[in-house]
C-alpha cells in the first residue's frame, strides 16, 4: 500500500503544481509532514542535498523520499507519480501549443497563475532560509550557517556590483561547499 500512497501523493503534487519544482517544494513538504514521513528539519536537510545535486529537485526528492518509504519500488512510485503528469500534459500542450498561446483565455489563465508561483517560490526560499538559519520552532540558531550565508553573500555583491561580474551558480554551490567544510573546521561540530 505504501507504494500506492507514494504515487498518488506525488502525482497529486506533479499534477497540481505550476512553476517547476520550487513551485513544488511547499506542497511537497506538507504532503511529506502530513504522512510522517520525515520531520521538517529533516526535510529541510535534504532539501539543500537535492539543490546541490544533479536533476529535477522534484525528482531527487521524489526519489528519496520514496526510497525511505518503500525502497527501490517505493522510490520507482514515487518518481513516476511525480513526472507522469508533466509529461502527459506536455505531450498534450506541445500538440496545440501556437494555439494555445495565442488563446485570449490561456493567456488570462497564465497571468493569474504566474504571481501564484512567484510567491510560492518565495515562501519556500524564505522558510528554507529561515530553517537554515535555525529560527524556525523546529530548530536552533546557527551561527555557522549564518557567517556562510553572509560570507556567500558578500562574495556574490562585491563581484556583482564592484567587479560588475556576474558568478555561476556552479561557482555559487562550490564556493558554498567550502566554505561550509571551512566553517566547520572553524567552529567544530557543534551546532554554534
Amino acid at each position: 500500500m505504501t507504494g500506492l500512497t507514494l504515487f498518488f501523493e506525488f502525482f497529486k503534487v506533479g499534477l497540481f503544481c505550476f512553476g517547476g519544482a520550487f513551485g513544488m517544494i511547499p506542497v511537497i513538504k506538507d504532503v511529506v509532514l502530513s504522512h510522517a514521513w520525515m520531520t521538517e528539519a529533516e526535510f529541510y536537510g535534504f532539501l539543500g542535498v537535492c539543490e546541490s545535486t544533479p536533476g529535477p529537485i522534484a525528482v531527487n526528492l521524489a526519489t528519496y523520499i520514496g526510497f525511505r518509504e518503500g525502497g527501490l519500488p517505493g522510490s520507482v512510485f514515487a518518481v513516476a507519480g511525480v513526472t507522469i503528469p508533466s509529461f502527459v500534459i506536455i505531450l498534450l500542450i506541445a500538440s496545440v501549443l501556437k494555439s494555445f498561446t495565442e488563446n485570449r483565455y490561456f493567456q488570462a489563465v497564465m497571468s493569474g497563475i504566474r504571481p501564484v508561483v512567484a510567491a510560492l517560490i518565495i515562501h519556500a526560499g524564505f522558510t528554507f532560509l529561515v530553517s537554515t538559519l535555525g529560527l524556525s520552532p523546529a530548530s536552533e540558531f546557527s551561527l555557522k550557517n549564518a557567517a556562510v550565508i553572509l560570507i556567500i553573500t558578500a562574495v556574490y555583491t562585491v563581484c556583482r556590483f564592484v567587479f560588475k561580474k556576474k558568478l555561476s551558480s556552479v561557482l555559487i554551490i562550490i564556493l558554498s561547499a567550502f566554505l561550509g567544510i571551512a566553517v566547520n573546521m572553524i567552529f567544530g561540530t557543534a551546532n554554534v
